[in-house]
């Protein structure tokens, strides 16, 4: 298994002397949720980026590193704002592949309960779906293009 880091809010963390917050180019919090569940899965940093930040040559990173990767099984940790962009562009590839979009709208260095949820989660979905491509967060898990996040709620919802 392979988690892609692209960075988003699940990453952030706070600069007291900017007094903002920010995506740290490292994989910090991923690891952290990682060490805990004692599992063998690569992490790899892509972008570190907030995802309304994104462009098309950052999808297009994104998908070059999932066509390469060698595992069959790929999270990718995302930011929440663009995750449906994304996840479209990475099934146009149409692969054989099984690729799980998951982030966190609160940032894991604030509080780690949502950001560890999603990810264990989107790791235990993974694992038991036939290939394709899924989002995962906030307890609502399936194909990419059957969620959305509602906005005007601040939560991710079934089409």
């Amino acid at each position: 298994m392979l988690i892609l880091n692209t960075g988003g809010t699940f990453n952030k963390k706070y600069n007291p002397i900017a007094g903002e917050l920010y995506v740290p180019s490292d994989e910090k919090a991923i690891e952290a949720i990682i060490d805990t569940l004692n599992m063998d899965v690569r992490v790899r940093g892509i972008l570190h980026k907030d995802s309304l930040e994104m462009d098309e040559s950052d999808r297009a990173l994104l998908c070059e590193e999932i066509v390469n990767a060698k595992e069959e099984i790929v999270i990718v940790v995302h930011g929440t704002d663009t995750m449906d962009q994304s996840a479209v562009k990475v099934a146009q590839l149409g692969l054989d592949k099984t690729v799980v979009f998951t982030g966190a709208m609160v940032p894991f260095a604030v509080d780690p309960i949502e950001a560890t949820a999603n990810l264990a989660m989107a790791i235990g979905y993974a694992t038991n779906c036939k290939s394709g491509v899924y989002i995962v967060m906030q307890g609502v898990c399936g194909e990419y293009d059957t969620i959305i996040k509602n906005k005007a709620v601040g939560k991710f919802e079934y089409v």
